[in-house]
């Protein structure tokens, strides 16, 4: 049984400017990258728990798409068997950053 994916509006601001950033270096690129990112979101409703990486403490997750420096953070609800995709942020970026989005601070 596969799990039910949700993406967060502002995921999708994040995926365009990421997008739009890649495609301004070099045409083509942006569409490799947001390709990427939509197979991260495909995998992640066959099992989001495989091949991820865990916030200690926390139920936040995240998987990096193949060629490119970003993480597409998502919490799991195990009992319900849904994922809610709450980032695609630049790995470089703080904690500090991811935090505010995800507690809303």
């Amino acid at each position: 049984m596969s799990w039910s994916v949700v993406v967060l509006p502002e995921v999708y601001a994040d995926l365009t400017a990421a997008s739009d950033w890649y495609e301004g270096k070099l045409a083509g690129l942006g569409a490799r990258f947001t390709e990427e990112v939509l197979q991260v979101w495909a995998s992640l409703a066959i099992n989001p728990l495989l091949n991820s990486k865990k916030q200690p403490g926390r139920n936040i997750r995240w998987r990096y798409p193949n060629k490119f420096p970003y993480k597409v953070v998502y919490s799991v609800e195990e009992n319900t068997k849904s994922v809610v995709v709450v980032a695609v942020i630049h790995a470089a970026r703080h904690e500090k950053a991811l935090t505010r989005r995800i507690l809303g601070n």
